[in-house]
């Protein structure tokens, strides 16, 4: 028997997911809570055009120089980038550090579809 199509897809967006997964909606909420550190690993470029509020911009190539201070501010990291590749290529490389690091799924292209807010503007200074 061939699984109806809509659970097809539901069952295998499950089983890619992983426990470092983190919906957009809960890591806007979280970040809005100041539960979490929102860290978007685009570049500035990117950034500039629109990001999720208080996002910090670290791009990918520099976050190793971050790690540290990340670490010591006690709180869980959510990654995003623009589809989840280079946030779940960051969130690997904090795990590995000992963070407490999740991967903001779908990226921002699931942000804009769940219409969680968006500012633009300059990245502030990380």
């Amino acid at each position: 028997m061939e699984l109806e199509p809509k659970m097809n897809a539901s069952f295998l967006s499950r089983m890619r997911r992983s426990a470092d997964d983190l919906d957009p909606a809960a890591a806007a909420a979280g970040s809005a809570e100041g539960r979490l550190l929102l860290i978007d690993v685009r570049e500035p470029d990117e950034f500039r055009q629109m990001h999720p509020p208080r996002a910090e911009p670290v791009p990918l190539g520099q976050l190793a120089a971050h790690l540290q201070r990340l670490g010591a501010a006690g709180k869980p990291v959510a990654f995003v980038c623009r589809s989840g590749s280079r946030s779940a290529m960051a969130t690997r490389q904090a795990r590995q550090a000992g963070i407490d690091a999740h991967n903001v799924t779908g990226g921002m292209l699931a942000w804009e579809r769940q219409r969680l807010p968006l500012e633009a503007g300059d990245p502030a200074r990380p």
